[in-house]
């Protein structure tokens, strides 16, 4: 589990001011959502080139499986504006979230396609348009709201990551949300800045965002399918990306496609490092009150 003492505080980077209109924060969230879908290569996960490890996704079902969520998020954030943080507004979103993946199995012919994605992004949806000032602040009100029981959840055979959870201990995106984003914070954000400050394009600073959120993660989704060693093959993998310069190298180009073809013959897919992921980017997109475009702001990194 990443926990804050693994990380300092390091160099400055812009942030911009937010989108305070519920329809504002949903385009960014499906914004957001595409922008992962679209990425590639990325190892075992849906893209631009096909379905991954899946053989029942592709890129196109991704992007209508995003669009689908765009009611759900314009609701999240209605809901969280009139709605002060507790039991009721967390009840309000258990509602909002399981219509979200009725939607979302209707436009996908039932293909689990972005339930971790609505997960994550509804609680960071919900934090913004309860006025969260910055992206910590985002996480921590996320977390709060991911830790408030839901009286009203109905009873129902555990998930394939409750399963996993219960089995490895592992935190799972539960954990994760509650735990206040560390992933999402303390290493793909960060992650993305040092890669712009440094002059990559972005597609190689979000593919290394991705392989750094995947080489610390327990990937439910990985655990599930491949146990502990898949996890440990994943892992390892992107963390050798890494060391040979990441996605923008000749070396680590070469290392991601080697690993892209293992997780594909091995059936493994990240998908929970995704759906950081694609938090990150929300909370990258968004224009933050506090900070009008162009203001510094201190970033925190890992000290790998």
């Amino acid at each position: 589990m990443v926990t804050a003492d693994r990380f300092e505080v390091r160099a400055p980077a812009p942030a911009p001011a937010a989108p305070a209109a519920p329809a504002a924060l949903a385009d960014t969230a499906v914004r957001a959502l595409r922008a992962e879908a679209r990425l590639s290569p990325k190892p075992g996960l849906v893209d631009r080139r096909g379905g991954g490890a899946h053989d029942d996704m592709d890129l196109p079902l991704l992007l209508a499986s995003a669009e689908a969520l765009r009611p759900a998020f314009a609701e999240i954030a209605c809901a969280a504006g009139r709605t002060a943080p507790g039991v009721g507004l967390r009840e309000e979103l258990g509602l909002l979230g399981r219509e979200a993946e009725r939607a979302m199995s209707r436009a996908t012919g039932g293909v689990n396609t972005h339930r971790g994605a609505l997960w994550a992004l509804g609680l960071l949806v919900a934090a913004v348009a309860g006025g969260a000032r910055d992206a910590p602040a985002a996480a921590r009100a996320a977390g709060r709201l991911a830790a408030t029981p839901d009286r009203r959840a109905p009873a129902q055979a555990p998930s394939h990551g409750e399963r996993v959870r219960r089995r490895y201990g592992s935190p799972g995106a539960v954990g994760e949300a509650r735990a206040a984003f560390p992933h999402v914070i303390y290493v793909a954000l960060p992650r993305l800045r040092r890669c712009r400050a440094a002059g990559l394009p972005e597609e190689v600073a979000r593919l290394n965002a991705l392989l750094d959120v995947m080489s610390l993660l327990d990937d439910t989704c990985v655990l599930h399918r491949g146990g502990r060693d898949g996890l440990r093959l994943v892992q390892a993998g992107a963390e050798r990306v890494l060391a040979e310069g990441g996605a923008g190298t000749e070396h680590g180009r070469a290392a991601l496609l080697t690993l892209d073809g293992l997780l594909r013959r091995r059936r493994l897919s990240p998908g929970g490092s995704g759906d950081l992921l694609a938090a990150a980017l929300f909370l990258d997109m968004i224009r933050w009150p506090d900070r009008p475009a162009g203001a510094e702001q201190e970033v925190l990194t890992c000290r790998r």
